[in-house]
C-alpha cells in the first residue's frame, strides 16, 4: 500500500528525525538510515512512543536496505521512521566499520519478547497484526504464558491481498478501540513498513514492523541456531528451509549489498570521516 502523503513529506520527516537521533548514532547505508541501537535502547524508545502519541519502528535487514536502494519512495518511508534497528548482522558490521562500535543486533523475534516483558511490567497493552490465521490464533496464548500479566488487547490476521477501504477502516477502528499502545506488525517487508507509514497519523500507538517474528515465535518456521545467526549466515539457513520462496531475494540482494556497502565503507574510510554521509 502506497502512502502519497507520507512520501511527499518523507524528506522533511527524515530530516527532523535525523537531526535528533534520540540516544542513537546512525549511518545511511546505501541511502537508508540505520540506527546503532541496542535491545535496551530499542525497548525504551518503543515504550516512549507508546506513551507519547505513537511512532514507527523498522527492523532493518539487508533485504530492507536493498528494497530501499531500489525504490526511493520506500527509502523515504524508512528514513522517516522513529527508529530503525539493525536486525541483520551485515548491517551491524557495516555500522561498526563506519565508526559506530556500540551497534548491536536487534533481532525481531527477540525484540518482541523484550518489548512484551517491559509492557507487562508497565501495564501497557499490546496488539498483533499480521501472520496467518493459524499463527495469529496461537501467538497470544504463547505470549500470555511466557509473560504473565501481559495484556494482549488485539490480534488479527489481515488478508494477503490489499484490503478494501472498508476492511482497512474496520481494522483501524478495532485497533483504536482495543486500547493497544504497542502494535506488532508482521506483514513482511516492504508491505509492513508501507502499512505503518500509511497509518501513522490514524493510530496513536507505537507500531513495530517485525517481519516473520510471529512465525518464529509460534514455531511455524524454524529459527537458525544462535551460532549461525552470530556469523551472519541466517539467510543461508532460511534459504535452505524455504528455497522456492527466498532464492530470488537472496540471489539478487545479497551480492549487490556486499559489493555496494563494502565500496561505501571503503570510500568513507578513504575520506577519513566514517559518518560523513549520514
Amino acid at each position: 500500500m502506497q502512502c502519497d502523503s507520507c512520501e511527499s513529506g518523507g524528506d522533511a520527516l527524515a530530516s527532523k528525525r535525523d537531526a535528533g537521533l534520540h540516544a542513537f548514532g546512525a549511518r545511511r547505508i546505501l541511502g537508508m538510515r540505520v540506527d546503532a541501537s541496542t535491545y535496551a535502547g530499542a525497548v525504551r524508545a518503543i515504550l516512549e512512543m507508546a506513551e507519547t502519541g505513537g511512532g514507527t519502528t523498522c527492523v532493518a535487514t539487508v533485504h530492507m536496505v536493498m528494497e530501499a536502494y531500489d525504490d526511493p519512495a520506500f527509502q523515504r518511508i524508512v528514513n522517516a521512521a522513529d527508529l530503525v534497528t539493525s536486525d541483520g548482522m551485515p548491517l551491524v558490521w557495516t555500522l561498526r566499520a563506519r565508526g559506530l562500535r556500540e551497534a548491536e543486533r536487534v533481532y525481531g523475534p527477540d525484540l518482541v519478547p523484550a518489548v512484551c516483558a517491559a509492557a507487562a511490567a508497565r501495564g501497557v497493552a499490546v496488539g498483533l497484526y499480521g501472520g496467518s490465521p493459524d499463527v495469529i490464533a496461537r501467538l497470544p496464548q504463547r505470549l500470555a504464558l511466557r509473560f504473565p500479566g501481559l495484556r494482549i488487547a488485539f490480534a488479527a490476521s489481515p488478508p494477503y491481498r490489499a484490503p478494501t477501504p472498508e476492511e482497512d477502516a474496520a481494522a483501524v477502528d478495532a485497533i483504536r478501540d482495543s486500547g493497544a499502545r504497542i502494535l506488532f506488525v508482521g506483514l513482511g517487508c516492504p508491505r509492513q513498513e508501507r502499512w505503518m507509514a500509511a497509518h501513522r497519523e490514524r493510530l496513536e500507538c507505537a507500531m513495530v514492523g517485525v517481519g516473520a517474528a510471529f512465525d518464529f515465535l509460534t514455531g511455524a518456521k524454524r529459527q537458525a541456531p544462535r551460532w549461525v545467526q552470530r556469523v551472519g549466515l541466517e539467510w543461508l539457513f532460511r534459504l535452505a528451509c524455504e528455497p522456492r520462496r527466498l532464492w530470488r531475494r537472496y540471489a539478487w540482494h545479497n551480492p549487490r549489498f556486499a559489493w555496494l556497502a563494502g565500496r561505501e565503507v571503503l570510500r568513507a574510510r578513504g575520506q577519513g570521516i566514517p559518518g560523513a554521509d549520514r
